[in-house]
C-alpha cells in the first residue's frame, strides 16, 4: 500500500499489553497514516491498567465493545471472571475514558478521496455489540459463516462502503452483494475463547499470534486490504494468565485453540 493513505484497524486487545505493543510497534514501522479501534480494550487477566495507559496516551479513533460496557456498567459481584479482573484495577480516569467512547462510529470519509461516507464502525453489530454480524451458533455448538442475504439485512440503514465489525477475533473480510465490504480485523489480544451465547461454543484462530488489518482505498477507488500477524511473546502472556488463576486463557494465548482437552 505505499503511497496510499492508509488505516490500522485493531480489535479486541482485551488487556494484552504484550501483544498490543507488538501491533503498535508493527503500525510504526509501516508509517501507517491512523488507527481505528473497534473496542473490547481491557477485559481480561492480564494488564487492563497497562492497556488503558497506553490506548490513552495513543491517538485514535477508538469505539467500545460490549466488555467495555460491561466494565461500566454491571456490578462487580454479577461480573464473568475477566471483566471482574479488569474491574479491580481500573482508575477513574480509565473508567471515564472508557465513558467517552462511543458505541459505533460513522466515520465519513476517512481517506479524504471520496464523495460519500466510505467507512462505519461497530463492535459487533450496529444495533448490538454483543451478537455476532458474520457468523451464527447452532445449537450443538457448531460455528457457522452467516449468509450474504442475512448479513445486508443487519446491515440495513449502513450507508458506507465498508463497515467495520470486530468482536469474533476471527479475521474476514467479504463483499455482500450490492458491493458493500465487511472487515473483521481479527484480536490483537484473545485468540480463542470459549463463550455460552447464544449456546456454548468456540471461537478459536489457531495461531497464537496478534492480528490485525490495514486498509485502503486505490486510485481507482477499490478497497485495497492486507492483514498483518504480528509474533510477540505470547508464552509471556499465556504465563502471566497462569499466574492470574485463568488456564483457560493460558491455553488460548499459548496455542490459539482452547477446551480441547
Amino acid at each position: 500500500m505505499a503511497g496510499k493513505k492508509t488505516f490500522a484497524v485493531i480489535a479486541d486487545i482485551h488487556g494484552n499489553l504484550l501483544a498490543l505493543d507488538a501491533v503498535l510497534a508493527d503500525i510504526d514501522r509501516q508509517g501507517i497514516g491512523g488507527i481505528i479501534n473497534l473496542g473490547d480494550h481491557l477485559s481480561g487477566p492480564l494488564d487492563p491498567s497497562g492497556t488503558a495507559e497506553r490506548l490513552m496516551q495513543r491517538p485514535m479513533m477508538a469505539i467500545r465493545g460490549n466488555h467495555d460496557r460491561h466494565l461500566l456498567t454491571i456490578p462487580p459481584d454479577a461480573m464473568g471472571p475477566s471483566d471482574r479482573f479488569a474491574a479491580a484495577r481500573l482508575t477513574d480516569g480509565h473508567r471515564a475514558w472508557l465513558a467517552s467512547l462511543p458505541a459505533t462510529l460513522d466515520l465519513g470519509d476517512v481517506f479524504a478521496c471520496h464523495a460519500r461516507p466510505q467507512e462505519f464502525a461497530c463492535h459487533a453489530r450496529p444495533q448490538e455489540d454483543d451478537s455476532y454480524l458474520l457468523e451464527e451458533v447452532q445449537e450443538d455448538g457448531t460455528v457457522l459463516p452467516r449468509s450474504l442475504p442475512e448479513i445486508a439485512t443487519l446491515l440495513d440503514g449502513i450507508r458506507a462502503r465498508v463497515v467495520l465489525s470486530a468482536h469474533s477475533h476471527c479475521p474476514r473480510l467479504l463483499r455482500l452483494d450490492d458491493s458493500r465490504f465487511v472487515l473483521n480485523p481479527g484480536s490483537v489480544g484473545c485468540p480463542a475463547y470459549q463463550d455460552e451465547t447464544p449456546y456454548p461454543h468456540r471461537m478459536e484462530t489457531g495461531h497464537p499470534v496478534a492480528s490485525y488489518a490495514v486498509i485502503g482505498w486505490t486510485p481507482a477507488g477499490d478497497l485495497d486490504v492486507t492483514f498483518r500477524h504480528v509474533a510477540y511473546d505470547h508464552l509471556a502472556a499465556s504465563a502471566q494468565a497462569a499466574r492470574n488463576g485463568r488456564p483457560d486463557w493460558a491455553e488460548a494465548l499459548r496455542t490459539g485453540r482452547i477446551g480441547r482437552g
